[in-house]
């Protein structure tokens, strides 16, 4: 194919590339592309993740569900704990002759067991001279103080180049502090901020390392940890660069550090607080530690949260759980190892769009046959992924997706004047997408692209499966105008509760329901929603009943299964036909546990997950532990309870626990005589009665008390 004149190849090359570049660079300068660009940030950082030079000098103490589980069990711990344990850990931090200590935790409220409990905290934080405490500042009306108390040490950190309120330091300042007890404030070395504010996407890349709260300039929690140790520092700022001596902080126009992630959660060295308080008190009786302090000497400790239920876990690139004080040991150890990202200046993006847009249409219009054009494009979208992962090595963050866009809109460019002046544009748009795309969907290509894409997200939802107990019977004694009324009747009444709690329905399978919680939209406190949706279901079950026995002869009662935990949710099906619905394990459960209510004479079954992330909001009963078909772990459940059930019962409630531990601990004897009592009024009692009877006396050798289900 003969190449075109000098003169219409300027022509060409100018319309297609500044045109992809200039459709490219408008919406990213208005920010449409960052919800992709973020993607593609997350994919980076995951690729290019690996430890840096400065992770040994960073250990973390993590208060995970180990933890909570020895304190519980071994010493009688409840959370929250005393902040004399605290101290414990502080006593073998010094101990350890650690370089300095960090405590992500606030304590805001005087100690619920008393005012030794602080002092005993305070004065282990102020016989170790080098510790750094949190506080909390916020931009909000409401909540904290609006001046730093004349009673708290002054913690601002000595800036040179910035006076108090100077707009040269980028970020917003804050309006409201919260500052831990001030016994505790007085006896800790620095206060470090610990707010930490997420992309608009929610998840956590970036760090603010100082905000100017009441003239002062306020650190965060990962530089006062450094702070700890260098407190006559003086800092310099310039030109948005915070910097001490060879140390640097880019700051971002907001005035926030973008943070390289060496790797997923637990790449920096950490250890339990469980075995560090051990290790403290076996060293106090003379005993040998399960910590040698040697292992924490010289080194910057950080101590935080990380078990599930203490709601410290951020999404970042790296993973979507990350502890908290995970993020501010990245900060540390970027700062420690003189790595943190750099943007890239919006001329040198601006010219490198420019450049690729333009190289990519003068090939296309070079080699015009399509196999060729379409070769050349695929090189050429490898270039920027390859430029932005150079980038990333060096320390720099360069967007890929406008680079990509301004190629690919080169190429579609170029393509689609190759194919109007040569007539086969109509053949081109059929050939490409006629074997996977509708007609119909073709002409909403250019306006609608998201309604091409399948698949879905990972994302933790509370799944709520339903079904009418014996429907199928009833069903049959009906007349299909009457059937068909009446679940009209009682799915739009079902229906109506889930969606006041803010569920999702998605689908109806006869007379059973099935919705989830928290897609496509967040929804805070998803599981205690779905637990309410049951509840009010069952509620409003129980005063249609009389209404339907009229109309059918017979009582109805649903069951409802509930779980939470990770599944795939989005648009799946056909290219031609898809809905919005989930799949996983978590389904599959959910779904499980609604038949399990058989075997245990129950209507509405929650899993442990479920009942982890309800907490104390809604009363509920253990039932017992049960294995479903499909599943060896076995998996706890409950039976959420309304507020007066759980109120008048609560004796019969503790007297079922008793024989259920009973039960649990193969005591079967034990375990009858109680259920016994219990089993005129309470079904699942009368159940484990008729169990523990069929029993023989001593249990198994393999004894779980888990209940195997054989069928679904």
């Amino acid at each position: 194919m003969a190449r075109p004149a000098p003169r219409q190849l300027l022509r060409q090359v100018l319309l297609t590339g500044l045109g992809a570049a200039l459709l490219t660079l408008i919406p990213w300068h208005l920010g449409l592309w960052e919800r992709w660009e973020a993607k593609t940030w997350d994919m980076r950082a995951a690729w290019m993740a690996k430890p840096g030079p400065a992770t040994e000098d960073i250990v973390l103490i993590l208060l995970d569900q180990q933890s909570l589980d020895w304190g519980q069990e071994q010493s009688g711990l409840s959370w929250p704990w005393p902040r004399e344990v605290y101290g414990v850990v502080v006593d073998f931090c010094r101990r350890s002759q650690v370089r300095t200590m960090a405590m992500d935790v606030l304590f805001l409220e005087p100690s619920a067991y008393g005012v030794d409990d602080d002092l005993a905290l305070a004065r282990a934080l102020r016989e170790y001279s080098k510790t750094a405490s949190a506080l909390f500042l916020s931009h909000g009306e409401t909540g904290g103080l609006t001046a730093w108390p004349e009673d708290i040490p002054v913690t601002s950190l000595a800036l040179q180049g910035h006076v108090a309120g100077d707009a040269r330091l980028p970020g917003p300042t804050a309006a409201r502090v919260s500052l831990p007890v001030p016994e505790l404030a007085r006896a800790s070395s620095v206060l470090g901020n610990v707010q930490l504010r997420p992309d608009p996407d929610g998840v956590f890349r970036r760090l603010r390392p100082l905000t100017v709260f009441d003239g002062r300039v306020i650190p965060a929690l990962g530089l006062a940890a450094f702070m700890a140790d260098n407190p006559d520092t003086i800092w310099r700022f310039t030109d948005r660069n915070l910097a001490l001596h060879s140390h640097s902080i880019p700051l971002d126009s907001d005035g926030r550090a973008l943070l390289r992630f060496r790797g997923p959660s637990g790449t920096h060295r950490a250890y339990s607080a469980a075995a560090v308080l051990q290790s403290e008190l076996r060293l106090r009786e003379g005993l040998e530690p399960t910590i040698n302090p040697g292992e924490l000497t010289n080194k910057y400790v950080l101590f935080g949260f990380s078990a599930p239920g203490l709601f410290d876990l951020r999404p970042t690139p790296v993973g979507g759980i990350y502890p908290g004080v995970e993020i501010q040991a990245t900060f540390l150890d970027n700062f420690l190892s003189h790595d943190f990202l750099r943007n890239a200046s919006m001329a040198v993006v601006t010219a490198l769009v420019l450049g690729f847009s333009l190289l990519t249409a003068l090939v296309l219009a070079l080699f015009r046959a399509p196999l060729i054009g379409a070769v050349i494009g695929a090189v050429m979208l490898a270039a920027p992924l390859a430029l932005a992962l150079f980038a990333y090595k060096w320390g720099y963050w360069l967007p890929m997706v406008v680079q990509e866009t301004g190629v690919a809109g080169a190429a579609l460019l170029g393509l689609l004047y190759n194919y109007s002046t040569e007539g086969r544009q109509r053949r081109f748009i059929k050939g490409a997408f006629q074997q996977y795309l509708s007609p119909q969907v073709i002409e909403q290509l250019i306006a609608h692209p998201e309604k091409l894409k399948l698949g879905g997200e990972r994302k933790v939802l509370t799944i709520f499966f339903s079904d009418l107990q014996g429907f199928t019977s009833i069903s049959e004694n009906l007349a299909p105008e009457a059937l068909t009324s009446l679940l009209n009747d009682y799915l739009s009444a079902m229906t109506e509760i889930i969606h006041q709690e803010q569920g999702t329905v998605d689908k109806y399978e006869g007379d059973a329901i099935i919705a989830f919680w928290n897609a496509p939209v967040d929804v805070p406190n998803h599981a205690l929603h779905a637990v309410r949706a049951a509840v009010h279901c069952q509620s409003r079950l129980a005063e249609l009943r009389p209404v339907f026995r009229q109309r059918t002869g017979h009582d109805l009662y649903m069951r409802i299964g509930i779980n939470t935990g990770l599944a795939v949710v989005g648009n799946m099906g056909s290219h031609n036909r898809f809905d919005y619905s989930m799949l996983g394990d978590a389904v599959n459960l959910a779904a499980r546990l609604e038949g399990v209510n058989k075997q245990f004479n129950t209507y509405t079954m929650v899993s442990q997950t479920t009942k982890d992330a309800v907490g104390d909001a809604v009363p509920m009963r253990e039932l017992g532990r049960v294995a479903v078909v499909g599943r060896k772990e076995p998996v706890t459940v409950f039976e959420p309870l309304s507020e007066e059930f759980a109120r008048i019962n609560a004796p019969t409630l503790e007297r079922f626990d008793r024989g259920l531990r009973a039960y649990y601990q193969g005591s079967f004897g034990e375990a009858a005589q109680i259920f016994s009592t219990l089993a005129k009024d309470d079904p699942v009692a009368a159940k484990y009665l008729d169990v523990c009877r069929d029993l023989p006396p001593e249990p198994p050798e393999e004894w779980d008390g888990v209940w195997r289900m054989s069928t679904k």
